[in-house]
């Protein structure tokens, strides 16, 4: 089953009008920012293919990208780097890059819907849904919104330090990342707080 509005017609119901969908993008990887993304779409917004970013493929998520960025409302992603994630902890920085991008949001919301984990420090009524971005519109586009921008900055990355092929598998521990980290230890961006790399710098 494809997102629909039913979160956001029932927060409009409760007389809040600008809700806004929140996710992140990058918990997982050992190398790269994590990046968080919040929207506020127009009622009745409907986007063709749009789902959980993980069951998009890339070339349509750069089309609902361009998409979801003509016609929202509102629009605003955070961004946490190596160094915060790996002073913080990754559950921390993620929370820190959502709340960026909540308070970067133009015109403000007066509700959120989470994907995942709430937000209890910040002062805005809100709803952690399980599985969000496969069931809120905005959920999802935030989704959509905080992959891409993500993606982007690896692929830049990638012309920084090539030898990681950052540009294929975005940070992820996938088994040539996991060579390319072994042969040439980490670099810059990589999170010296995630085991396998720590491992490299122990052991390498």
């Amino acid at each position: 089953m494809d997102p629909t509005e039913f979160f956001e017609v029932e927060a409009r119901r409760c007389g809040y009008a600008r809700v806004a969908g929140l996710d992140e993008a990058g918990r997982g990887p050992l190398a790269g920012p994590v990046v968080a993304a919040a929207v506020i779409l127009p009622r009745r917004c409907a986007l063709v293919g749009l789902n959980d970013s993980k069951q998009v493929p890339e070339t349509e998520r750069e089309r609902l990208y361009e998409e979801i960025s003509r016609r929202a409302v509102a629009l605003a992603v955070g961004v946490v780097g190596v160094p915060e994630i790996d002073r913080l902890n990754i559950l921390e920085a993620t929370r820190l890059a959502m709340r960026r991008a909540v308070r970067a949001l133009r015109p403000a919301p007066d509700y959120l819907l989470i994907d995942a984990a709430g937000l209890p420090d910040l002062l805005i009524p809100q709803r952690a849904i399980i599985k969000g971005d496969g069931l809120s519109v905005s959920i999802a586009a935030a989704s959509i919104l905080a992959k891409v921008t993500r993606d982007r900055l690896m692929r830049e990355y990638h012309r920084q330090f090539p030898l990681y092929r950052f540009d294929i598998h975005k940070g992820y521990g996938t088994p040539e990342h996991l060579r390319l980290l072994a042969q040439h230890g980490p670099c810059a961006i990589h999170r010296r707080s995630f085991r396998p790399v720590r491992e490299v710098l122990q052991y390498g």
